[in-house]
């Protein structure tokens, strides 16, 4: 008689709002002990998951390989699709944009931060209000060390100075 392979238990890992596809992937990479080429092994999509982290998203994910990676990280592929771009908007991925504000109020990369036509950050929830009028930063406002992708975002800090995204706030300029 064979016995049927058991699929592997992972922690799970909640999505926050607004949070980017890349800093999920991270978050769940680390409290799980994978790599990305572990991950994409485990979701049989490849290296797929290295160029989602980088915003990397031309071609586009198919609704196949969200539903794999769905199926590994247990959350609904319809989460999944929030932490990507809207249809018809442009990303950019490089350079990485952070706003240390918003960043303070809840520690997670927006999807949105990295939308080709944003320069500036406002809150979706309430557009109009002024203290979310704020350059987004590309770069540390202590050394100048550009941000590394979401994914790598370990303790919230600039890798090299060690300055908390949060307290890069103090630096941002109104827009």
């Amino acid at each position: 008689m064979e016995i049927p392979a058991e699929q592997p238990r992972f922690f799970q890992v909640e999505p926050l709002e607004g949070e980017s596809l890349s800093h999920f992937l991270g978050r769940f990479r680390r409290e799980n002990y994978l790599t990305a080429t572990q991950l994409g092994k485990l979701t049989g999509i490849g290296a797929v998951i290295s160029r989602w982290e980088k915003f990397y998203l031309n071609p586009f994910p198919t609704p196949q390989e969200l539903e794999a990676l769905a199926a590994v990280v247990e959350v609904k592929v319809d989460r999944l699709i929030e932490m990507l771009p809207p249809k018809g908007v442009t990303m950019k991925p490089r350079p990485i944009r952070l706003c240390g504000a918003c960043y303070q109020e809840s520690p997670c990369h927006r999807v949105e931060w990295q939308f080709k036509d944003k320069l500036k950050c406002v809150s979706e929830a309430h557009p109009k209000d002024a203290r979310h009028q704020l350059g987004l930063l590309t770069k540390c406002t202590n050394c100048e060390t550009p941000f590394p992708i979401p994914a790598d975002w370990v303790q919230g800090e600039c890798p090299h100075c060690f300055l908390p995204f949060a307290k890069m706030a103090r630096r941002q300029k109104r827009y």
